[in-house]
């Protein structure tokens, strides 16, 4: 009994890839002054398991959840955030926000913290843009900042932009950074809201970095697309908190809503 635990403490690092989490929001065009809803939920992907279904909710112990604006300012909406369930790891968490003024936001979530199940600490970022317009009616076709990192350990950033022009047919490219570089030969997961994808890698939805730490993928339908990526140091170990850990583990999401129509042109 002892070897065998011991065989599976030693091959945590290559097989479990734990749960991500990811930012969800309503819309990703709203009129200046009206509210976004941002969720902020919890998946199990690992042993293979990629898909949008929700297992458990996220632990806030360690981590940050904001809104970024245009010019730069940041809202820390992580008090603000309320319970959607009625048991500890039942529904998700959830909040508003209502953008002052015109341009691109990001709404951020970081979580650094020591696992209870594995002697693994866990980095995860994750993020979800939306656009405040005067109108809806005429939606501005720059939006400047959308390639700009927010210097998380492991961050996936948009290429084009995350908001408009997007459809389907219309290629969604990012680039994963490890420490602020570009990651190579890592595979990038977009995943679609009701759908699963097949053990091993799935041709049809994972694509693998390439030298500049760039995949793309070109949607065939109107959905929210769940983008993650992960990446494992078996040696690094340490403590944190006081707690000690083996290796390491980081994770990064990035969710895309894929309108039927383009916004900007309404073809």
């Amino acid at each position: 009994m002892k070897r065998v635990l011991l065989l599976i403490l030693i091959s945590i690092p290559a097989t479990a890839r734990a749960h991500d989490a990811w930012i969800q929001s309503n819309a990703s065009i709203v009129r200046v002054g009206d509210a976004v809803h941002l969720d902020l939920m919890l998946g199990n992907h690992g042993n293979e398991h990629r898909d949008y279904r929700l297992a458990g909710k996220t632990s806030l112990e360690g981590g940050t959840f904001e809104v970024i604006t245009p010019d730069g300012k940041r809202y820390d909406l992580k008090e603000r955030l309320a319970d959607t369930g009625y048991t500890p790891q039942e529904g998700y968490w959830t909040t508003r926000f209502e953008p002052a003024a015109p341009g691109l936001h990001v709404a951020g979530h970081t979580s650094d913290r020591v696992m209870s199940y594995a002697p693994e600490r866990s980095i995860k970022s994750a993020k979800v843009f939306f656009l405040a317009s005067p109108s809806l009616d005429k939606v501005p076709a720059a939006h400047p900042g959308f390639d700009r990192p927010l210097g998380h350990a492991l961050e996936l950033v948009p290429i084009v932009s995350p908001v408009a022009p997007m459809g389907p047919g219309t290629a969604i490219r990012v680039r994963l950074l490890y420490k602020g570089k570009p990651l190579a030969g890592e595979r990038v997961s977009f995943i679609p809201r009701g759908g699963s994808l097949k053990p091993g890698v799935d041709e049809r939805f994972e694509r693998t970095t390439d030298a500049n730490g760039e995949a793309s993928f070109e949607p065939t339908e109107a959905n929210y697309y769940l983008i993650a990526a992960h990446r494992t140091e078996p040696e690094e170990g340490g403590t944190l908190d006081g707690k000690p850990y083996r290796f390491t583990k980081y994770g990064a999401t990035m969710t895309i809503l894929v309108p039927r129509l383009c916004p900007c042109c309404g073809g």
